[in-house]
C-alpha cells in the first residue's frame, strides 16, 4: 500500500510559526526526529499519530496522500494507517503474550492461525530474551516487552505508518529492527538520540524548542560515519550480552570483539 504523509507547520513553544512550508514522507522512508530533551520530538510524531487538524498543541495538520483524514480513519483502529511505540509501553492486563496477540488481531479484524507464531518469531529477533506464548506479558522485561510491541506493530498492525520513540532505550538489537523495518515499504520515523539511527535514516529531522529547525537529507559521508559507528556499537552489543550472562570483562574479552582497553592496565585498577 502506496502512501504519503503531509506535515503542515503549526507554533513553537514560543508561539512563533515553523519556519517550513509542509514536509511529507512517503513509503519506503526512513526518518529520524532529533534534539535536545524537551525540544517537541515526541510531540511531533503524536501529531502524525493523531492525523492532527490543528487540534493539538502545536495546531500542526496532517494530510494522508494529499487529503484531510475523515474521523473514521482517524480514530478506527481497523482501518487507521498508522501504529505508534512510544517510551511508555504498558500493558495492564494480565494477558499472556498470544492472547494480547489475538486481542490486537481481532481490533485490527486481521486474525489468522499463524499470526501469533509470526509475531512471536520476530520479537525474538530483536531480543536476547526469548519469549514465548505463554509468558504473561506483564512478566516481560522493557527490552522483552519493546521486541513484542514493535513485531505486532509491524505482523498484527500491518500498517504502512510506524513512528517508534527511543526503540533504542530498551535495549534491544536496533540494527535487527532497523533492518528487518527497512525491508517493509513503511514509512518509518524514530524518535531518537542514537546517533547510529540519525544517520541510518534517510532524512533527519531537527527540533527546537517545540519546532522544526531543519530537515537534513542522508548523505555519503553520513553513511560512511554511520558504517563505523555500526561497527563500535555491534562490539559494544557483544559486551552487554557478556555483562548480562555474568561474565568479567578483561583486556582478553575486550581484544576478542576488536577494542582496545586503553591506556589504563589491569595493574593500574584498583
Amino acid at each position: 500500500m502506496s502512501i504519503t504523509i503531509t506535515v503542515f507547520p503549526g507554533k513553537d513553544k514560543a508561539n512563533l510559526r515553523e519556519n517550513f512550508q509542509s514536509i511529507t514522507f512517503i513509503s519506503g522512508e526512513s526518518v529520524s526526529i532529533v534534539g535536545p530533551t524537551g525540544s517537541g520530538k515526541t510531540a511531533f510524531i503524536n501529531d502524525i499519530e493523531l492525523l492532527a487538524q490543528g487540534d493539538t498543541v502545536t495546531g500542526r495538520t496532517v494530510m494522508i496522500n494529499g487529503q484531510y483524514p475523515s474521523d473514521e480513519y482517524r480514530h478506527n483502529p481497523a482501518v487507521k494507517p498508522i501504529v505508534m511505540i512510544n517510551q511508555n509501553t504498558k500493558c495492564f492486563t494480565d494477558l499472556t503474550v498470544e492472547e494480547f496477540i489475538l486481542t490486537h488481531a481481532r481490533a485490527r479484524k486481521k486474525e489468522s492461525p499463524k499470526i501469533t507464531g509470526l509475531t512471536i518469531e520476530m520479537a525474538n529477533l530483536f531480543t536476547g530474551e526469548k519469549i514465548s506464548r505463554e509468558m504473561r506479558v506483564t512478566s516481560l522485561s522493557g527490552g522483552q516487552t519493546r521486541a513484542l510491541m514493535i513485531a505486532d506493530a509491524i505482523t498484527v498492525g500491518a500498517a504502512p505508518i510506524i513512528l517508534l520513540d527511543e526503540v533504542e532505550n530498551a535495549g534491544i538489537f536496533k540494527h535487527k529492527v532497523i533492518e528487518v523495518i527497512k525491508n517493509t515499504d513503511k514509512i518509518i520515523i524514530f524518535v531518537t538520540h542514537d546517533p547510529v539511527i540519525a544517520l541510518l535514516t534517510d532524512k533527519r529531522i531537527v527540533m527546537k524548542n517545540g519546532a522544526v529547525k531543519k530537515v537534513i537529507n542522508q548523505s555519503k559521508k553520513e553513511l560512511w560515519a554511520a558504517r563505523a559507528l555500526i561497527d563500535l556499537d555491534q562490539k559494544m552489543g557483544v559486551i552487554r550480552e557478556e555483562l548480562r550472562r555474568g561474565s568479567v570483562i578483561s583486556e582478553e574479552i575486550l581484544g576478542i570483539v576488536g577494542l582496545e582497553a586503553g591506556v589504563v592496565t589491569s595493574a593500574e585498577v584498583v
